[in-house]
Formats: structure tokens, sequence, C-alpha cells
């Protein structure tokens, strides 16, 4: 298993907690990622949203991609996974920009693409939005866009969205073929995008029957299109450890106790303009991208023994979120961690 986080830009991940003391500000993030590094963490993956989705519309949030720029220049092993929205993006600027990020850190950017879901946002900054699945068929241009420039010394392009014309871009990415292209989706135009274009899986919080089920399709999609299995299977989760399980239990209560305000304004869109398998309640947005349902919740033994059982489900990258981060992820990594590998040698020897 690898450890990742996501960066908080946002300034927290709890909808019912006003004050996480974790401020949306460089000095925190580049702090966080630092100290991860130290305890072992992977991967960063930093979203890109203009505003901000979990404390209103008026909060502080970071710039996803300068953010990603500043951290490559002060981290040395972690990887920068950088969330990107075709319609807010030209392609063939961005395909520069990533080869550049991509030189910058020493091949550790890689790329989480996004077809977005908030109309507001793309209202307030004029990005493109149309209905889902036109939103995916410009995706699917952008990546093609995004590979032809990486891989040819001259590339041009005729599509419906982008018209590229004898297009140099060098010098190229670190990474080959491309630095690696993660991508979430529930829609089959979204899982049909993925299986044919991208390297990675990465998904919503699920139990851990729906994340295998998850993992057993999209490997089956893939293996039908005559295309290697996908490199990573990765899972946004929310974790809360603790010295007893009554103690987290308690924690999990206070940040559930759903008070509707600001934290709220992204709730209509995200149910309505995303198309999901799992119907969302106002309890499960309470923390971000599903995070309660894998239940990282309980002692350090609970919560490796269920990550073990992720594992068996061919899961094979965390994506966590917690709060405080600082404080919470150092607990995991010190507490959880080496208890994960010390449970898997124990299996392995009987």
């Amino acid at each position: 298993m690898r450890y990742g986080f996501w960066l908080p830009v946002f300034g927290g991940w709890l909808r019912n907690v006003e004050n996480e003391q974790m401020p949306a500000s460089f000095d925190y993030v580049k702090q966080v990622a630092i100290q991860a590094e130290k305890l072992g963490y992977d991967t960063t993956l930093i979203a890109e949203l203009y505003l901000n989705d979990i404390k209103g519309m008026n909060a502080d949030t970071l710039e996803a991609w300068t953010t990603a720029a500043a951290l490559a220049s002060v981290t040395e092993r972690l990887e920068i996974m950088t969330a990107v929205r075709p319609g807010f993006h030209n392609p063939a600027v961005t395909a520069k920009m990533v080869a550049n990020l991509d030189l910058i850190s020493g091949g550790r950017f890689t790329l989480n693409i996004v077809s977005a879901w908030w109309a507001e946002e793309a209202r307030q900054y004029g990005g493109i939005f149309t209905e889902h699945d036109e939103r995916y068929d410009r995706t699917r241009e952008f990546v093609e866009v995004l590979k032809g420039l990486w891989s040819t010394s001259s590339f041009t392009y005729h599509g419906k969205y982008y018209d590229i014309v004898d297009a140099k871009l060098s010098p190229k990415p670190v990474q080959r073929p491309n630095p690696v292209l993660y991508a979430g989706g529930e829609s089959e135009k979204g899982k049909d995008l993925i299986t044919s274009h991208c390297d990675a899986y990465v998904m919503h919080g699920g139990t851990v029957d729906e994340i295998h089920a998850k993992i057993q399709d999209m490997t089956n999609r893939r293996a039908q299109k005559g295309l290697p299995p996908l490199q990573s299977f990765g899972m946004a989760a929310y974790v809360i450890c603790r010295d007893t399980e009554e103690e987290a239990e308690a924690e999990l209560a206070r940040i559930t106790d759903v008070k509707m305000g600001a934290a709220y304004d992204s709730f209509e869109d995200f149910v309505s303009k995303s198309e999901l398998e799992q119907k969302l309640r106002l309890y499960d947005y309470s923390v971000s991208n599903r995070g309660l349902r894998p239940n990282l919740i309980g002692t350090p033994e609970q919560i490796a023994a269920r990550i073990l059982q992720y594992e068996e489900a061919g899961l094979d990258l965390l994506l966590l979120q917690c709060s405080p981060q600082l404080e919470e992820m150092e607990r995991f990594a010190k507490q959880v961690m080496p208890l994960v590998e010390k449970m898997r040698a124990a299996a392995v020897r009987d």
C-alpha cells in the first residue's frame, strides 16, 4: 500500500467544523508536505477549485498549479498529483506546463484528470461547463492533445473542441511515455475514458466490497480493450485514529453534526451534475469525497486490519484526509503504517 494525502488547500475537510486549525496558506501546506516526506508518505493530491468547496465560496482557497510548482522546489521524493479540469485550460499550454513541472520535480509530477461538476464556479471564473457527457467528450480530446504533444516532435490535431496545427513541445517530460494520468469517474462515459486513455483509477471512499467491485470492473474493461492493466487503484478516505473505539466514535459524532450553511453551497451541484453510483447524504457530505465510507475510524489495530482488507480487494493507494492535518498524519504514520506492515508479515507467516 502506498500512502498519500490530500493537500489541505481549503483550510480543512470538515463542513461542520468552522476552524480546523489548518489555514489555507502556502506556509501551512509547505509544512505539511515537508513533514509528510519525513513520515514516509508517497503522494499528495492537490485539488483544483477556484472556490472553496469545503468552507464556503467566500473562504480562502489555494490555487493548485502555482502551489504544485512551489512544492516541487521544496520536496525531494513526494509525488505531486495535481488536478486539471479541461473546461478551464488550454491543452497545449497545459502540456507545456506539465512537462516543465515534471522537469522541475525530477519526474514526480502527475495529473488527476477531472471533468468538473460545479456549474456556479464555472460561471464565476469563465470556465466551459456543459452537460455531463459533453464534458467527458471534451476531456477525451484534451487528453489526446496532451499525449500527442508529449510523444511527437510536431503535433497536429483537428477535433470538435481543439484545433492544433504543427505544434512543437520541447523539452519533453521526464516520465515516458507520459506523466501518470490518474482519473476518477462512475458514469459509463467516465469509465470508458479512463480505461481508454488514463493510467490509474482514483475513487471516492467506498466499502471494501464496493471498491473490490469497481476494481474488478475497471480491470475487465481494460482487458476488453486489449490494454495492459491500470497502474494503480487509489481511494479517498478520512481517518480518525484514537486510542479507544469510544474516543474515535465521539470524534465522528462531533464532525458529522450537520450545521447547514455556506459549507453546503456546493452540495446541489455535486449531486445533480455528477453521475454517482451511491446516493449521497448530507452525513456523507460532512467530509469531502465520501471519505467516511471506508470506515478508517477506530484504534490503530482496527484501522490497520481494514487497510489490509482493501489491499486484498486490489487497492494500492490511500489518499487520506484528516483534521488537523499535521497532527493526525503523524499519528497515522507512527501508529498505523508500521502496524499494517507487521500484520501483513504475520499473515504471510501463518
